[in-house]
């Protein structure tokens, strides 16, 4: 075996892996996204489509098992280390098997069509990354456009065409920078150059061009704040007040071994915000849990309390929720909304949508039953539909319809605009990220929901029972709850004030109204164009 023969690639999987990982957090070094998979790229445009797959897979295995780090977290928390070791080995060497799927489509674009490859990478990356949103029930996580979240002006695109459309720009830079080291490359085996000069010369500057239109006709407006209106659409809007409250409740395995008096934690947080009067406050999912079931007499005694205390406003919390359906029982991950109505609370219930594996539910478990035993929250859940919950504004006889998100669903694009086509005005995301505590994986899941903001035009007010906690912008802008040092506040308490403008009636940005069609039918094409059209090799 001649080692130094793979130096080479390996040395571009590394250096590709570096790159990506210092992208995202911890680090957050997004300059990095611009090169990050240059040297991969240089290999699929000059190895054979098999060597490009395993160059690309052991590059994407060294990326997801790094900066998926965060898992064995849940060890510290009483979690089963063999099955987190599993899962941990298993879902990276799952999503690199997405980058190995790429790699040998790109090399096999590159040595069919020549340097045509270069229109083929953006499609095939970005339909290669809604295959892996989408397939096996999907890992819609740290897609390539989120790095740019520090970045929201390089996010507008994502009104246009999704996350995707701004992943596959990012492919679009790192593939100059990709055709530029393939010429250094060519140099050093003194190879001729092919093609004219100025032919040479567009493969630099069309892409940078193709870049830099999009970015500027999906430019955000001037006014591009916070709490802005970003989209054109009716010049009604609603103020709508919100207390933020982030409780920091030890995880599930540990709730036993770590006691804490809810009633005093929750009346600490609440009265805080008291002054404020807001209209909505909201706690993290599974809060209500602490109180009983969201239907329980216990829970809404404890809504109507903590209502009380900040003058009567409603309180969004999760919770679960339990209905018996054809003599079985039905049990889901929700979010419930106590609204004050005389003496009582009335309540609105929306449940989870899509469930994670191995975590709400077991495979197959509604037929095999036994499976359910397997459960880490000891009971399989249930999915839910698409809900919109009504929040009334104090002092008028306005309501605010927010689309409530639980846990990763802000992964998840199509969630998104499901609730943006539903009219909502606004998007909630409550989570518990307390199973990884003392870990980066808080603030990674943050990142997600900020293009979930700029796709759909609507705010995003998010609360983690341990952080992150606050409100995105429709223009991806965030206002998060720091700690001393300007940092997002994690694995503490707080609590925080925001007033967020919502639109009485938003207009739908392009993403909502067409969805991932059009990046659907190119990449379709492309892949026609790879296995099906004859070309000369």
């Amino acid at each position: 075996m001649n080692i130094k023969k793979h130096i080479p690639v390996v040395g571009a999987a590394a250096l590709s892996a570096a790159l990506l990982v210092a992208a995202y957090p911890p680090f957050g070094e997004t300059a990095s996204i611009a090169v990050a998979l240059a040297p991969l790229l240089v290999v699929a445009r000059l190895a054979s489509p098999k060597k490009a797959a395993w160059t690309w897979f052991g590059g994407g295995f060294a990326f997801w098992f790094a900066t998926l780090a965060w898992m064995p977290a849940i060890c510290k928390n009483d979690g089963p280390w063999p099955l987190v070791g599993l899962g941990w080995f298993g879902l990276a060497a799952l999503c690199a098997g997405y980058f190995a799927l790429f790699g040998w489509l790109n090399a096999r674009a590159w040595r069919r069509f020549g340097r045509w490859g270069l229109a083929f990478e953006p499609i095939l990356w970005a339909g290669v990354e809604w295959l892996r949103g989408w397939l096996f029930t999907g890992f819609a996580w740290n897609y390539l456009g989120t790095a740019l979240v520090p970045i929201p002006d390089f996010l507008a695109s994502a009104r246009v065409g999704g996350v995707y459309l701004v992943s596959a720009l990012v492919v679009l830079v790192n593939g100059v920078f990709a055709t530029l080291a393939c010429r250094v490359v060519a140099q050093m085996r003194r190879e001729a150059p092919e093609g004219r000069r100025w032919i040479r010369s567009l493969e630099t500057a069309v892409p940078l061009a193709v870049v830099l239109l999009v970015f500027w006709l999906c430019r955000p407006p001037a006014d591009g704040g916070l709490n802005e209106a970003t989209l054109p659409g009716s010049e009604q809007q609603n103020t709508l007040r919100v207390a933020l409250v982030q409780r920091n409740a030890p995880c599930v395995f540990r709730a036993g071994k770590e006691r804490q008096d809810p009633v005093e934690a929750y009346r600490n947080l609440m009265e805080a915000m008291a002054p404020a009067k807001p209209d909505l406050a909201v706690w993290g999912e599974s809060a209500m849990s602490e109180f009983g079931r969201l239907a329980s007499e216990r829970a809404r005694s404890a809504a109507k309390y903590f209502s009380q205390l900040v003058g009567g406003a409603a309180l969004l919390a999760g919770g679960d929720y339990g209905e018996r359906t054809n003599g079985v029982v039905r049990v889901y991950n929700c979010a419930g909304l106590y609204v004050p109505s005389g003496d009582d609370m009335t309540l609105q219930i929306c449940a989870k949508q899509h469930l994670v594996p191995f975590g709400e539910y077991i495979p197959f478990d509604k037929w095999i039953p036994v499976l359910q035993r397997l459960s880490p929250i000891g009971v399989s859940l249930y999915p839910g539909e698409a809900r919109l919950l009504e929040v009334p504004v104090r002092g008028g006889r306005n309501v605010v319809k927010v689309a409530p998100l639980i846990c990763f669903e802000d992964t998840l694009p199509p969630l998104a605009r499901k609730g943006a086509q539903l009219g909502a005005q606004a998007i909630v995301l409550i989570t518990n990220d307390s199973w990884f505590s003392d870990s980066w994986e808080a603030e990674q899941h943050a990142w997600q929901a900020v293009l979930r903001a700029v796709e759909t035009g609507l705010p995003v007010i998010r609360v983690g029972n341990s952080g992150v906690t606050g409100v995105i912008g429709a223009s991806g802008r965030t206002r998060w709850l720091t700690d001393g040092a300007g940092r997002p506040l994690v694995d503490a308490r707080g609590c925080q004030l925001e007033t967020v403008q919502v639109r009485t009636a938003p207009r739908l940005t392009p993403y909502v109204r067409v969805g991932d069609w059009p990046l659907l039918v190119l990449f379709a094409a492309s892949l026609v164009g790879l296995f099906m059209v004859k070309c000369r090799t």
